[in-house]
């Protein structure tokens, strides 16, 4: 006779209760740049719509950027260290492979012996993360998650190349994930372009990140879009009802593209790459978490992530503001 297996009891939502950031304190603005390479503070902005960006110091690496970020969703979220049973961290910009970085900052945290692993699914990491979670404790695997996207893209440019200097920067944002009567995290719309994956790559582990950028705006701006209204199509919202559209901060112009062709005629718009640049994995807790300390979105209203890049993965969901 076989026996059945026990299969824990599921749950019918998952919801965020806080989101937490974290950016390094050395800002370094155009001007600065334009000392060592071949441009201006009015064509990065014209181009790429980025003023300043936060350079991590050597002593911040993305475990010390995560934990940060990290602590400051768990405070936020009223929970204690040892309600966490999970933590995932989405990053692109590891200093090594192994162990798994989540693993340490959970340590660092106090949190005890959770499940803990690293994901890459870099500029669109954190949105990968984020289904992950909700998906974990809707099945009941998980009570509690914490979701982290931390990167330290600043050791993997070449800063005397034009075409990346310019963009990327470090920082991290996190959420933590609980169990919810009704759903407050929507379903995932996801995918890739793995015909493109050399057109932003870093070789090896003695290369810099290089990119072609103007094939990655192109499929940007006529590709993720329609993710993002079937995302909400998925979630059941109106794109009009929409109080905010958080895109990856890739490329103001790309941000301002994507947010044109959803319609979301009513929503506040993320433009946090202005003064934090392209923090991949990290630039959607980062640019949320800011608008939300200043009151640009209210509680309980529906936000549109959109993470998109290397990959070229791609992943955008409806969530309720905590």
């Amino acid at each position: 006779m076989t026996a059945a297996l026990k299969i824990p009891e599921a749950t019918a939502g998952a919801r965020i209760l806080a989101f937490g950031d974290y950016r390094p304190a050395r800002i370094v603005t155009n001007d600065e740049l334009a000392e060592t390479v071949d441009t201006s503070d009015e064509w990065i902005r014209s181009r790429v719509g980025i003023a300043e960006r936060r350079i991590a110091g050597e002593d911040e690496g993305i475990v010390e950027l995560g934990v940060h970020a990290g602590g400051k969703a768990l405070a936020g979220s009223g929970l204690d260290p040892s309600d966490i049973d999970l933590v995932i961290l989405a990053t692109c910009s590891a200093e090594s492979p192994m162990p798994s970085h989540a693993a340490l900052v959970a340590h660092r945290l106090g949190i005890d012996a959770p499940g803990a692993f690293d994901i890459n699914a870099a500029c669109a990491g954190f949105c990968y993360a984020l289904a992950t979670a909700s998906a974990a404790v809707r099945a009941g695997s998980a009570r509690n998650v914490l979701v982290i996207g931390s990167e330290k893209m600043s050791q993997w440019i070449d800063w005397t190349d034009r075409s990346t200097c310019i963009i990327f920067a470090d920082g991290a944002g996190a959420a933590v994930v609980t169990g919810s009567d009704s759903p407050g995290i929507g379903p995932v719309v996801w995918g890739s372009a793995g015909d493109k994956y050399d057109k932003i790559i870093i070789d090896d582990r003695h290369s810099f990140i290089r990119q072609e950028g103007q094939a990655v705006f192109r499929w940007a701006t006529t590709a993720i879009a329609p993710i993002a209204v079937e995302a909400c199509e998925r979630a059941g919202i109106k794109p009009e009802d929409l109080a905010a559209v958080v895109p990856h901060q890739a490329n103001l112009r790309i941000i301002e593209a994507i947010a044109r062709k959803v319609k979301a005629t009513n929503a506040v718009v993320a433009d946090d790459i202005v003064q934090s640049g392209n923090t991949s994995g990290a630039s959607i807790p980062l640019a949320l978490s800011r608008m939300i300390e200043r009151g640009d979105v209210p509680s309980g209203a529906p936000a549109l992530l959109v993470g998109f890049g290397a990959g070229l993965s791609y992943a955008a969901q409806v969530i309720q503001i905590p």
